[in-house]
């Protein structure tokens, strides 16, 4: 295991209410999936950390001018790495489509581009990465009409239940932690229409941070992830086994 000692250089970094990977529990501790698996990766390195809430977007700009030295959570694209270092892999992330219980076989897509020229109307939330296919197709129009982007996932389960939309798409975790947490069971099911599933990283400021500095994190997450307990943590916070 690494132990470095501890810089004198405090790290900025950004989070955002994302239930339940970051958010503040009914202690008004801050936690979730995320937190805790940098809060373990950052111990490991000896980094000396100060949190400060960001909306995603501003948090990528911020990012970019050095304002923030580092996110978590974050899926990796080309325009993203050409100012920031990106971290190994921590985790993994999975996107499907949600619909309401009962509705996936009369929801007639067997891949994202089905919906050009469809009746259906899927939500998205505001920042977020869903692979490279929707990365393309967001380009064309005719698409981007069939797409409804709201704030937080919260809207969009609002939308669905009052028939605005006809499914969305989230990572399981989210959906079924908001399940529990709101009482949902049996409200949703999974339709088959394969969406995303990608590696999950840690960026780091080229503005304010080394390649020493990302040296670091990265030896921490493969000590981390032989030892187990990254996934002790994963485990511990996934509701879909």
């Amino acid at each position: 295991m690494l132990n470095c000692s501890a810089q004198s250089q405090e790290f900025s970094v950004g989070w955002e209410l994302w239930y339940p990977y970051q958010y503040h529990n009914e202690q008004n501790k801050l936690t979730g999936v995320d937190i805790e698996l940098f809060k373990l990766i950052t111990e490991n390195v000896g980094m000396s950390v100060s949190y400060v809430e960001l909306p995603w977007q501003r948090h990528l700009m911020y990012i970019k001018s050095g304002n923030v030295d580092i996110a978590f959570g974050a899926s990796y694209t080309k325009e993203r790495a050409e100012s920031a270092y990106y971290s190994i892999p921590y985790r993994k992330e999975l996107v499907n489509l949600f619909v309401r219980k009962g509705m996936s076989d009369s929801i007639k897509l067997s891949q994202l581009s089905d919906l050009i020229g469809s009746k259906y109307l899927i939500g998205i939330e505001n920042g977020y990465y869903y692979g490279k296919e929707y990365e393309q197709l967001k380009t064309n129009p005719d698409f981007i009409s069939r797409i409804n982007s709201v704030i937080d996932i919260e809207q969009n389960v609002k939308m669905l239940m009052k028939g605005h939309i006809d499914g969305f798409l989230a990572d399981p975790m989210s959906i079924q932690s908001f399940v529990e947490k709101y009482k949902f069971q049996d409200e949703f099911e999974v339709h088959p229409l394969p969406i995303y599933q990608g590696d999950i990283f840690i960026m780091l400021s080229k503005k304010t941070c080394s390649q020493t500095d990302l040296d670091k994190i990265n030896d921490a997450i493969i000590s981390l992830k032989e030892n187990g307990k990254l996934d002790q943590i994963i485990n511990h916070w996934s509701i879909v086994k």
